[in-house]
């Protein structure tokens, strides 16, 4: 659509330029309520044109009784500068749910006339929940180390008497000392896969190709799991690298493709999973143990066309144990999320019936920053055994 009308637009001058760069929706208010200008971010907010939006009033776009009205009579009566969080915007026409945060001021330039910004709460909102799955892997690290120790070491006594009592057993009771055998072996690979969280250790990091990454996973998936599933890749060829090791993405992404794959099973030849690369300006995250923004240009999404993730597991889809699988112990995603923040990118999952999609954000590799931090980044680390388990 902005393409479309893009092209008949005169050569902006510099102040318009600066204003059209920004990623945020700007408005200019007049008096009467008549929108004056805004920016291409506006017009991709609302789906209308800047020419169109020069004949609307903002009363005619935004829902009925909006605070952002009354905001604006505030700027306007007091001539300072308001904020206000979590508005809801949505209309018919751009949605039905739009949360914003909006920062009105007064043009002091031009008499009456205010300036409006809307900043979609979508990323305010994936900071927060990436910090809640850093806080939710930390607490499953400690209870990781006691688990170890307080539950592993009892299990191999139970399971050396059950084949000692297994050996005079009769063939009905060998029956009951395997499945003491077997239940003690599971509850012994779960506790080893809970020590994952536990390795802290700095792994090698450097210039990994994406590409190559998800090409790698997709031969394997089509080799196993997913061999009658129809794959779709979008990808941006010219994608820096992403500053990771290659091992642990492999594992992030082979589990997030099973994931995908398990949720269109039941769909036979409609099946489909889509692999998406993308450049994202202006999404920067504060990252423990660093003291300025981390920018996380580079976007990695898996889709798939399945029934989707119950909407109530949604908000805690990546905490430790949460799972929609009867058998599964809800540990692939929590993992998953762990690597992610362990690289300081963030993770997001979308979902509706027929369209989920696990965003993954990551900075890209700087050779500069690299070998400023190379006395840190550089030492070897095991890649943890790729989780099988998660949504």
């Amino acid at each position: 659509m902005t393409s479309a009308m893009d092209f008949r637009r005169p050569i902006p001058t510099d102040g318009e330029a600066i204003l059209n760069a920004l990623p945020n929706p700007v408005l200019l208010v007049a008096p009467d309520g008549r929108i004056v200008d805004a920016n291409i971010a506006a017009e991709s907010f609302f789906e209308i044109s800047t020419q169109f939006l020069r004949r609307q009033s903002l009363k005619e776009l935004v829902p009925f009784g909006s605070p952002l009205l009354a905001l604006i009579e505030q700027v306007r009566t007091s001539g300072s500068p308001v904020n206000e969080y979590k508005v809801d915007l949505g209309t018919p026409r751009i949605g039905g749910d739009r949360q914003v945060d909006l920062h009105v001021a007064p043009l002091t330039e031009r008499p009456g006339h205010i300036v409006v910004m809307l900043q979609e709460r979508t990323i305010a909102d994936k900071m927060d929940r990436q910090l809640t799955h850093r806080s939710a892997a930390r607490s499953v690290i400690a209870l990781a180390a006691m688990l170890a120790h307080e539950i592993k070491n009892p299990l191999s006594g139970i399971r050396g008497a059950a084949q000692l009592l297994e050996q005079q057993a009769s063939s009905e009771d060998r029956l009951l000392t395997r499945l003491i055998c077997d239940e003690a072996d599971r509850i012994v690979t779960l506790v080893d896969r809970m020590e994952v969280f536990g390795d802290d250790r700095p792994v090698a990091r450097g210039p990994v190709n994406i590409h190559s990454v998800l090409d790698h996973v997709k031969r394997l998936a089509q080799s196993g799991f997913a061999r009658n599933v129809r794959f779709i890749e979008d990808y941006d060829p010219s994608l820096p690298p992403v500053l990771a090791n290659q091992d642990q993405l492999i594992q992030v992404f082979l589990n997030l493709v099973k994931n995908a794959a398990e949720a269109v099973a039941d769909l036979g030849t409609d099946a489909e999973i889509q692999l998406t690369t993308a450049f994202r300006p202006g999404v920067r995250l504060s990252v423990p143990g660093k003291k300025s923004r981390v920018s996380l240009p580079l976007e990695f999404c898996v889709k798939d066309n399945g029934s989707g993730v119950p909407e109530d597991l949604l908000p805690n889809l990546f905490d430790p144990f949460v799972t929609t699988k009867q058998t599964g112990s809800g540990l692939g995603l929590a993992l998953v999320a762990k690597i992610i923040g362990d690289h300081g990118g963030i993770i997001e999952c979308e979902s509706q019936p027929r369209k989920t999609t696990f965003r993954v954000l990551m900075p890209m590799y700087s050779a500069a920053k690299q070998h400023d931090h190379s006395n840190r980044d550089d030492v070897p680390g095991t890649p943890s055994p790729a989780s099988q388990d998660a949504r």
